[in-house]
């Protein structure tokens, strides 16, 4: 594959990520808005729907157990894993950055003891880790945005803290240091700026990653609660009409899932390559 080929390979992938996120994007600020009129409120015309019913002009997902529209159900489950995700990566961001800076900077005691936690919680499985805090913690969309909050942060803080330690050794840095500029200066103006090209990367990877593992929280029940539509409780309340040939309640869900992390996927490796060609 030549140059060009490659250049419009990549430009497509970063074009369909970009649509599809704008897509979710979308789809949330229209449930958010049918949420505040009160659009999703209890009804009994929604008993009036048959139960587990096909794919059909009038339900074009068909319904689940309980009457309930698939089609709706798994938007407004899109708009409630985009703002859990949001949620976590930013904790993430703001706990991790400014740790790493600190670690990487003055390094001594208060480096080896934030590393040797942070190393630690890294260690640890994602999922495993992510299922025990959300145990500990409870259900609820703040509590499952802290649970993989402190899953992702140790990531954040052991880019920063190594982009931290290289750039410090720099000319610049040391010629400001004896220029008398003082740390909050040194740290904030001349190297946060110089380390924060390869976030935008792993913020969408992260993104990604953090839709599945709340989707694995919500099939195990440790996500949102049950009341609130949620992919990974909806796959798992599908599991028991799946070998009876209900396949429309797993399948809305589980593609809407893949779609978003398709999307995610493909904006995140595309900047990643976009880095590369830049370094080069």
């Amino acid at each position: 594959m030549d140059i060009n080929s490659s250049n419009l390979v990549g430009k497509n992938i970063r074009k369909t990520g970009f649509f599809i996120v704008l897509f979710f994007l979308l789809v949330v600020l229209v449930m958010k808005f049918l949420e505040v009129n009160n659009f999703f409120g209890y009804s009994f015309s929604t008993l009036s729907n048959d139960i587990f019913a096909p794919p059909s002009i009038k339900h074009l997902c068909g319904t689940d157990r309980l009457g309930r529209d698939v089609c709706f159900r798994t938007l407004q489950g899109s708009s409630i894993a985009i703002e859990v995700v949001f949620l976590a990566i930013f904790f993430a961001l703001i706990l991790g950055l400014p740790l790493g800076l600190l670690s990487g900077y003055f390094g001594g005691i208060l480096d080896k003891l934030l590393s040797l936690i942070m190393d630690t919680i890294f260690s640890i499985p994602v999922i495993l880790l992510s299922v025990v805090v959300a145990f500990v913690l409870g259900k609820g969309i703040l509590n499952a945005s802290l649970a993989l909050c402190i899953v992702y942060s140790p990531q954040y803080f052991r880019l920063i803290r190594n982009q931290t330690i290289l750039v410090k050794s720099e000319t610049y840095i040391e010629a400001a240091k004896v220029s008398g500029v003082d740390i909050k200066t040194i740290i904030f103006k001349y190297i946060l700026p110089n380390i924060i090209a390869p976030l935008p990367i792993v913020l969408t990877l992260n993104a990604a990653d953090a839709v599945l593992v709340l989707g694995s929280l919500g099939f195990l029940g440790l996500g949102v609660p049950a009341d609130v539509p949620e992919w990974g409780s909806d796959l798992n309340l599908a599991l028991a009409a799946l070998p009876t040939g209900i396949w429309w309640t797993a399948l809305f869900p589980g593609l809407a899932m893949f779609l978003l992390v398709l999307g995610l996927s493909f904006i995140g490796e595309e900047l990643e390559s976009l880095l590369e060609k830049k370094k080069y």
